[in-house]
């Protein structure tokens, strides 16, 4: 089931594009080592082209408004945080019609009558930033549902840090590629490879 858009995200108006962590290769999701970017302005999918590379922009297929791609050469970018609110974690569930049943950040939760698939709520996790090379190009965002990632932002207090420190913030946002061979399930004896995000914060900007 394709996981629904959610209204936390900025406004479409407010966001200049999108950095993705993987692609459809014949229709089957794929994980990249290389940071994709998607928007909707062609000028914009052209600087971060002529920034990071590798490939030139072209169309994709997408019911959203970003419909440029660019397939960079680079696994880590350096980044803007404006502030603690740059960095949004939460719990989710959805009902199997893609109804938001329990939306949660650990303050406050919603939740609808809507029966709940038998399985228990994912990590969401909105980044919106600037880049370090190009803050006059605008917002960009990083939607990820990636347990490892939650796992790691909690372990270091990323949040935490985030909201202690003078803003704005300078950080990094890289593809870390992780590999394991699977001990059980479906998959058992055979190697798993993905890439999760990393964010790493650098201090305030200068």
């Amino acid at each position: 089931m394709r996981t629904p858009s959610c209204s936390s995200l900025p406004p479409v108006d407010d966001v200049v594009g999108r950095f993705r962590s993987g692609h459809q290769l014949s229709g089957r999701p794929a994980s990249l080592e290389e940071w994709r970017i998607t928007t909707g302005d062609p000028e914009v999918a052209v600087k971060v082209y002529d920034l990071f590379g590798a490939h030139e922009p072209q169309d994709w297929e997408t019911k959203g408004e970003d419909s440029f791609e660019v397939f960079t050469a680079v696994p880590e970018v350096e980044i803007i945080l404006a502030d603690a609110k740059a960095l949004r974690q939460r719990m989710v569930l959805w009902s199997r019609p893609g109804k938001l049943v329990i939306d949660s950040d650990g303050g406050e939760e919603l939740v609808d009558d809507t029966p709940a698939p038998f399985r228990g709520p994912e990590p969401l996790i909105d980044l919106t930033f600037g880049l370090a090379a190009a803050p006059e190009l605008g917002r960009f965002v990083l939607r990820s549902h990636s347990w490892s990632w939650a796992t790691d932002l909690a372990r270091n207090g990323t949040g935490e840090q985030l909201a202690a420190a003078p803003t704005p913030v300078r950080a990094s946002l890289a593809l870390e590629k992780v590999s394991f061979i699977a001990k059980n399930g479906p998959r058992a004896g055979q190697l798993v490879a993905y890439s999760k995000p990393r964010l790493a914060l650098r201090g305030a900007l200068a």
